[in-house]
């Protein structure tokens, strides 16, 4: 059976009760003896079952996608993010 608490005694010793918690204890709180919420112990959701090559078929990349002419280079190079003046060598 769970511990019943008021909502005042819960914000004045919530450090308590989350203690109590962790310790798998459940917690109602409540408001004029009618229960409003519970703390309960947080249970890490089992990981879900992988499935290789679900998403097979939904990305395309161009086999040129990382081909860029000397144009579109010195257009990268010489923006305002990468001006000449600081470019490294």
């Amino acid at each position: 059976m769970a511990l019943t608490v008021n909502i005042h005694d819960a914000k004045t010793h919530l450090s308590k009760l989350l203690a109590r918690v962790m310790q798998g204890e459940e917690i109602v709180i409540a408001k004029a003896g009618k229960p409003v919420a519970r703390l309960v112990p947080e249970r890490p959701s089992p990981p879900g079952k992988r499935i290789p090559g679900i998403d097979k078929g939904k990305i395309w990349i161009a086999d040129d996608f990382d081909e860029m002419s000397e144009s579109e280079l010195a257009l990268w190079y010489d923006s305002p993010l990468f001006p000449a003046k600081s470019r490294r060598k």
